[in-house]
């Protein structure tokens, strides 16, 4: 057992954590980050970065499948799904790498194990047998633990035949059949995936849209592609119970009138929501409040207990890796004393990236109009941007919700190609105070899909000459 004196410990290495070890150590703070798995978290090693080097070889697929659309006749090709998947795991481990290499970098010191809170500025950690390996003195903790995939009475996940997004990321073998429990982004995002290599995929959301947190206009987007794909939605459902019968899963599932249908599959696929990781790491030792399953904190990432911070998804929603680290780089100046700037919860961009690509940011036209703004609608689809067409891709559209008494954008909401990319411009002109004249103003390249962003701006005003 090894004793230690540190400014900051930071429990977990996810986004959030890493990214605040390494900003603490910038600042001066003698910072330890403990992890218990491998670096970089879930989002790095089973989360946001292996799903998308899948998503970019079913964009490849897909592409195959079409470029007799560009002239290319291709009669044959074979599938390697070993292959698909090593590239997905080799691209996880070469960013869990990186995340060591700049913690050496940094002097980010490290230590393997569980960490337990035992007081305020003392924090255990335990090797896999339970024995304490390490004694950690230090003036502040940041909790950065994350969260799992929820479980539901009645869905018996199994890890093989009714599985998480891990084991959805490294299946031996396409499946012939998936049924995917749960249409938010990692539900979407593996029903394409999976699409796009041939399996007959059913997707089954208790809203009444898939995407049910993005504007309605996005949702019915894509489900129209979606369905066009092949893809089976059954929205307004609920998932009553999963089981694996030894050959086949069922799924049985309650629509709003209360009848009942069943469907079966070869693999069902749980992606309902998460849970934060809040059990063993000593919450109960010092009087960390929770709240609705997630760490209660301040704007600063403050717990109630001094000298502790939670971020991330332990902290709650939204649950994505930039607001993470965004929440980090908060705790730790905090910490540091620099009085950083709070974030604003209402203008997180969220991203959803199967084909066509979602991306938003801000309000959707509902809640603006429940909130009492008087908005302005500005919409340019895709069909009409050259640049979409000349790269085969006119799907989709971008739609800024204004406010019409100052032109300040409320939201933003686009579905099409690489709009995820696109979003950080509306981001930019969120936080400069930007209004949407100034967007349509402001001179874009051509031909360049970003363009659609400036003609949905002119849009809004009547000022748009290409639709």
């Amino acid at each position: 057992m090894t004793n230690h004196t540190f400014d900051l410990a930071v429990i977990g290495s996810g986004p959030g954590g890493y990214v605040a070890a390494i900003r603490a150590a910038q600042l001066g703070l003698n910072t330890v980050c403990i992890e218990r798995g491998l670096l970089g978290g879930i989002c790095l090693n089973w989360g946001c970065i292996p799903t998308k080097a899948l998503l970019k070889n079913a964009e490849i697929m897909n592409l195959l499948n079409n470029s007799t659309e560009f002239g290319v006749e291709i009669s044959d090709y074979k599938v390697d799904f070993a292959k698909v998947i090593k590239r997905s795991r080799d691209v996880a481990g070469k960013m869990s790498n990186g995340v060591g290499f700049l913690f050496k970098k940094n002097k980010v010191n490290t230590l393997k194990g569980d960490a337990v809170i035992k007081s305020p500025g003392r924090v255990e950690v335990n090797d896999i047998d339970g024995n304490i390996t390490d004694i950690i003195e230090c003036k502040n903790i940041i909790i950065a633990t994350g969260a799992r995939p929820r479980m539901f009475p009645g869905i018996e996940v199994d890890h093989k035949n009714i599985i998480t997004s891990k084991e959805a990321m490294i299946q031996k073998e396409i499946p012939d059949s998936l049924v995917v429990m749960g249409a938010g982004a990692i539900g979407v995002e593996f029903a394409y995936f999976y699409n796009s290599f041939g399996t007959k995929v059913t997707i089954v959301e208790m809203m009444d849209r898939i995407l049910p947190v993005e504007d309605a206009d996005i949702s019915k987007e894509l489900e129209r592609h979606f369905r066009k794909a092949g893809i089976n939605l059954v929205t307004g459902a609920r998932v009553l119970s999963a089981k694996y019968n030894g050959e086949t899963v069922e799924i049985t599932i309650e629509k709003k009138d209360g009848k009942q249908e069943f469907l079966t599959a070869g693999l069902a696929l749980n992606a309902i929501g998460i849970q934060a990781n809040i059990e063993n790491i000593g919450l109960e030792n010092v009087g960390v409040v929770v709240e609705r399953g997630f760490i209660k904190v301040d704007k600063n990432l403050r717990t109630n207990v001094d000298g502790i911070y939670a971020i991330g998804d332990v902290a709650g929603p939204p649950w994505l890796a930039h607001k993470a680290s965004f929440e980090g780089i908060i705790a730790v100046e905090t910490i540091a004393g620099k009085n950083p700037h709070g974030l604003d919860y209402g203008f997180i961009p969220g991203c959803t990236y199967c084909q066509p690509q979602v991306a938003s940011i801000g309000m959707t036209e509902a809640k603006a109009k429940e909130l009492g703004f008087d908005v302005k609608i500005g919409k340019f689809p895709f069909t009409a941007s050259g640049k979409a067409n000349a790269i085969g891709e006119a799907k989709g559209f971008v739609k800024l919700v204004i406010d019409a008494k100052y032109g300040e954008i409320l939201g933003a909401h686009l579905i099409g190609p690489e709009v995820t990319e696109m979003l950080g411009e509306i981001g930019v002109a969120k936080n400069l105070d930007a209004s949407a004249e100034s967007i349509f103003k402001t001179i874009h390249a051509h031909p360049t899909l970003n363009e659609a962003i400036m003609e949905a701006a002119a849009q809004a005003y009547g000022e748009s000459v290409n639709i």
